[in-house]
């Protein structure tokens, strides 16, 4: 945009043609229903709580009684949670029923609901900043009545999010290749690590609780494992975000520096040893890493005592694949000791079935880490076009986009 096509408002420049509209103004916010989790049950329709937007595999809550239809979502229409996590959505999971803390968002006829799907991401980033709540946060509805969002005719409104949604198509296939690819290598891992490569011959591990191939043995982590827990960073939280650093920090957030002898400098294992993580597998448990690096004292780290027995690549798959649940203690604030962490048991074949094994599902990891990084490239595009096309900083041809839509 030059200077004579522009104007100046509440969120920066837009095009001169554009309304600059409040959010109160664009739709109407229904609340969803206070739902009791004594009323919840195990069939009937799905409440959508907060955790059923962000995971997309949160088990569901059921209602099986009456409700009013204003509470009841379709697919296709749009949510914007208000409070724990602010976020909007476009709900494809069939016929359900909205509980509280979020808002099914119903559009004006001037509004289009894919462009308004959109531009509540730049309203997001207006709310953010009217935060209420230390535990809960939230926002107000009040504030929807002093957050912003650009409003283009409808013909731009409609075109614009054509552009965008065809990112997000691309962004779906490749999320599906992912899941598919993730879902081929569980089961390659079940194959391979109870079973092998080649065998016929099968005994009954009671150390493990399945058959293995019979030449196989099983191993206590600690026997063929050396830990080296004693040189994780002892400092607290609050002091390690002052330490910055060129080395990488694992075990938590963030990238410190710290005296010479706490910095690890080779190839080592590590194994969480947050519980939580170990329980709902939402994360690697453990992970290979090389070079120079620091760890807190969330992570065990450890190294393989004798190559010519076990390979780390293989090591890194089990701990990734048995079952580490029996060995975590604690129910608060459930974690893996280091004493526990050395009993878990290790299916162990010869050194070259091990090398193959890892060879298989390294090949299926480079292919998910391709499919990954696709999705990241094609997420930096989204936010761009967002950025531009949303401020009118870059004007899509309305007849063209629209055009192709038709034929």
């Amino acid at each position: 945009m030059n200077e004579t096509s522009c104007r100046q408002t509440q969120i920066g420049k837009i095009p001169k043609e554009w309304e600059m509209v409040r959010l109160i103004d664009v739709a109407d916010y229904i609340n969803g229903y206070a739902f009791s989790p004594k009323g919840w049950k195990t069939k009937g329709l799905p409440i959508i709580r907060i955790q059923n937007l962000n995971d997309p595999n949160a088990e569901f809550n059921y209602f099986d009684g009456k409700i009013d239809d204003i509470y009841i979502v379709e697919n296709g229409d749009l949510l914007f949670s208000w409070s724990a996590s602010i976020g909007v959505y476009i709900w494809n999971k069939g016929k359900a029923v909205l509980n509280q803390h979020i808002f099914k968002v119903i559009p004006k006829k001037s509004v289009d609901k894919l462009y308004l799907y959109y531009a509540l991401f730049l309203a997001i980033e207006q709310l953010k900043k009217k935060i209420h709540g230390s535990t809960m946060k939230h926002f107000k509805r009040c504030e929807l009545k002093t957050t912003f969002i650009p409003l283009p005719p409808l013909p731009e409104q409609k075109a614009i999010a054509k552009v965008l949604s065809t990112v997000d198509e691309a962004i779906q296939k490749v999320e599906e290749a992912i899941a598919k690819t993730e879902r081929l290598k569980k089961g390659l891992m079940q194959k391979l690590l109870t079973e092998g490569i080649g065998h016929k011959e099968f005994k009954y591990s009671k150390e493990l609780g399945c058959e293995i191939p019979k030449e196989w043995k099983v191993v206590k982590l600690g026997e063929i494992s050396e830990f080296f827990d004693h040189l994780r960073i002892p400092i607290k939280e609050q002091d390690r975000a002052k330490r910055k650093g060129p080395y990488p920090y694992y075990g938590a957030q963030g990238i410190i520096d710290w005296i010479d002898d706490y910095i690890f400098d080779g190839e080592y294992i590590l194994l969480a040893e947050d519980g939580e993580n170990l329980r709902s597998r939402n994360l690697p448990i453990a992970f290979r890493v090389s070079g120079k690096f620091w760890v807190n004292n969330h992570a065990h780290v450890l190294k393989i005592k004798n190559e010519d027995k076990m390979m780390s690549d293989y090591l890194v798959y089990s701990l990734n694949f048995i079952n580490i649940r029996p060995y975590i203690v604690g129910s608060a604030q459930p974690k893996l000791n280091q004493s526990d962490a050395k009993k878990i048991k290790i299916p162990l074949p010869p050194l070259h079935e091990q090398q193959k094994i890892a060879e298989i599902l390294s090949t299926v990891d480079k292919k998910l880490e391709l499919e990954r990084k696709r999705k990241e490239k094609l997420e930096r595009i989204k936010k761009g076009l967002m950025n531009d096309l949303l401020t009118g900083r870059k004007r899509v041809n309305v007849e063209k986009v629209l055009g192709e839509e038709k034929c």
